[in-house]
């Protein structure tokens, strides 16, 4: 509209004086010039004006094909300008779906499923013996092939090379956001991953944390390209391999996040989450709502990439009081899926607030396709509690596949049928209540995979 206005004053200017005053039938060399700067020799086809009127006309000619060329190159610079896509709505794209899409159908619950599916918490990582030997071959630490596709893509696929599990799951880490974020994250063995240099007080979230106006998708390519990377290798290698399963992508939730970067480890300063919260509400929550928007423009990049299912972790949800959970964490958890839902409502979304549970009730009114219960939650009133609204995951629990526990083949089948009978086969995926430890057999593990796929087919026949 600039243009157009300024356009319509150039050429009213013209009208008014270029014909007395600036015609090249008097010879001014100022009118000249501007002819001659697009028509050399100064009128169409290298001819003069012959009359003020074909002058006149020449130089509306000259000035509109100027200001075309302008406006053009104004809109090519402009189109990809933030200020530029922030008008345009964006296109939200999801991969197609795999030919294994049991627990795609079992999650969104639109239809029933022939058997229940099941994937495990950390099935990618310590418990099996190529992983380990995989890692001293590299010599690089866990958090250190997280920066290599191709370690991360090959980490990913070690599970599902001995196991028959329904769905692979990004090997990566909750706290790559806060590296993003620029919080320094260490794991120097043995004690966890640690926050060196945690937020040390509220005036850190100011001078430290972006502000929430600079995350976007350009932010979240420019400081996470790396597992959007190695999301699409994956995705090739498992197509290389003729593994076609949903690929999860996965975040922590804003309250874990926060937890770790305020308190610098998940085994000590165990009250600092609440006492930032009563203490400094408004920078716990500005700092809440930066880690929010993150988290949603981060899961929808995986998306983008090629995952078919997202997991939302709330691994720290114990650390608060359940007054505190309500106030803090559940109105971000309820944002994250409105706003996914919103961009892919094809796309399953899974949350997982370990340790509040007590939450999976209102969880259930959020748009989560399935809330997932931890050890601790009864399978008795799981159900009831979240009605016909979303699906369930869990809760088997992991000591179970652990030999030097006395655990066997057969006391796995006995707990993995009683799973099943107590949760029913649909709308349902099972899984863990916590993850693998390390400590768990690969064969007990197999057998607890093929006896939820075995049991529940046949309950699902009988009940035809």
């Amino acid at each position: 509209m600039k243009f157009v206005l300024f356009l319509s004053i150039v050429l009213t200017t013209v009208e008014a004086f270029v014909v007395p005053k600036y015609s090249l039938s008097h010879g001014n060399r100022a009118s000249r010039k501007l002819h001659l700067a697009s028509t050399p020799s100064g009128g169409p086809n290298g001819k003069p004006a012959t009359s003020s009127e074909e002058d006149l006309m020449l130089t509306r000619q000259i000035i509109m094909g100027h200001f075309n060329k302008d406006i053009d190159n104004f809109e090519d610079e402009n189109l990809d300008s933030p200020m530029k896509a922030a008008d345009v709505a964006p296109k939200y794209t999801v991969p197609d779906r795999p030919s294994n899409d049991l627990m795609i159908r079992a999650a969104l619950g639109r239809e029933p499923v022939e058997r229940t599916p099941v994937w495990l918490f950390r099935q990618a990582g310590r418990h099996l013996p190529e992983y380990r030997d995989y890692k001293e071959k590299t010599g690089r630490s866990f958090l250190d092939m997280l920066r290599y596709p191709e370690d991360v893509a090959e980490c990913t696929l070690q599970p599902l090379r001995r196991y028959p599990v329904d769905a692979a799951i990004l090997f990566s880490d909750i706290l790559v956001i806060a590296e993003a974020l620029n919080i320094e994250v260490t794991m120097p063995g043995g004690v966890g991953i640690q926050v060196p240099n945690p937020l040390a007080g509220p005036e850190d979230v100011a001078t430290r944390i972006p502000s929430i106006d600079d995350i976007g998708p350009h932010f979240i390519q420019e400081k996470m390209g790396v597992i959007l990377d190695s999301v699409k290798l994956i995705r090739q290698k498992m197509k290389g391999e003729n593994i076609d399963i949903p690929l999860i992508g996965f975040s922590g939730a804003p309250f874990t996040l926060m937890f770790y970067m305020i308190g610098g480890s998940s085994r000590k300063n165990t009250d600092v989450g609440m006492k930032w919260l009563n203490d400094y509400p408004e920078q716990s929550q500005q700092l809440l709502q930066v880690l929010t928007k993150i988290i949603i423009e981060y899961m929808s990049a995986q998306v983008e990439a090629g995952a078919h299912m997202l997991q939302l972790f709330e691994a720290m949800g114990m650390m608060l009081k359940e007054k505190e959970f309500f106030d803090f964490a559940m109105p971000c958890l309820e944002k994250i899926a409105t706003e996914l839902k919103k961009r892919y409502p094809d796309v399953p979304l899974m949350v997982f607030t370990r340790g509040a549970c007590c939450a999976n009730e209102r969880l259930s009114h959020f748009g989560f396709d399935v809330v997932t219960m931890d050890g601790d939650v009864d399978r008795s009133t799981a159900r009831a509690a979240v009605g016909d609204r979303c699906g369930l995951q869990g809760n088997y629990d992991p000591s179970e596949l652990i030999m030097e526990n006395g655990k066997t083949a057969e006391t796995v089948r006995d707990t993995a049928r009683a799973l099943i009978d107590e949760l029913g086969p649909q709308r349902l995926i099972a899984n863990l209540g916590e993850g693998l430890g390390g400590k768990e057999s690969t064969e007990l593990v197999k057998v607890f995979v093929d006896t939820i796929h075995e049991y529940s087919e046949s309950k699902i026949k009988e009940s035809r």
